[in-house]
């Protein structure tokens, strides 16, 4: 089996700046799916999610599950599946336990992702993304699949203080932080691992 050595889709991450108003970090080692139920098998989906990882499967656009797995509703009958406790092999799991009830596709390799928190990320933020992510509007559990400066992401809410996770495609990544250098550098950008 070939063994390659894993390169960070954030490996241009820096700090720029004097101030702390954005702290983004790379959240490495992170198994991603995306998992798109099969036609009529939504019910016993969900069933099986639960049974599996005693996760209620999110309908529309919120995320549910707990600090290592969760489930973030991306469109219908679509979630995008984050698995954060270094457990090899969970994608090729998660499809043998979902099997017959949904199609599963590894986006481990193809994904990127960003924790971003900090006082002035939700203005720094807007500067790019057309949703209001207010507390009102966006609470904590939400989910968009948008653009942030004509680039797709994958954005969702994990508390009000506030802190988002931001998934976007590799082959963007450089061109994302190149976005997010500019856009925060009045406030600060802070680099944190």
């Amino acid at each position: 089996m070939l063994d390659l050595a894993y390169i960070s889709a954030f490996s241009g991450l820096r700090s720029i700046g004097d101030g702390r108003g954005v702290i983004a970090r790379e959240r490495r080692g992170i198994a991603i799916a995306t998992v798109m139920a099969r036609k009529g098998q939504g019910t016993a989906l969900a069933a099986a999610v639960k049974e599996h990882f005693d996760i209620n499967l999110p309908l529309g656009p919120h995320g549910s599950g707990s600090v290592s797995t969760s489930f973030l509703g991306t469109g219908p009958g679509r979630w995008l599946v984050t698995h954060d406790a270094g457990t090899p092999r969970f994608v090729e799991r998660l499809a043998q336990q979902l099997e017959g009830l949904a199609s599963v596709v590894d986006q481990s390799d193809g994904v990127g992702l960003l924790r971003l928190t900090g006082p002035a990320l939700l203005d720094v933020l807007a500067k790019g993304v057309a949703v209001d992510l207010n507390t009102t509007a966006f609470p904590a559990g939400s989910v968009a699949v948008t653009q942030i400066a004509h680039m797709g992401v994958t954005l969702w809410k994990v508390d009000e203080t506030p802190t988002f996770h931001i998934a976007i495609a590799r082959s963007m990544a450089g061109s994302f932080l190149h976005w997010l250098e500019a856009s925060a550098a009045v406030t600060g950008l802070v680099a944190d691992g």
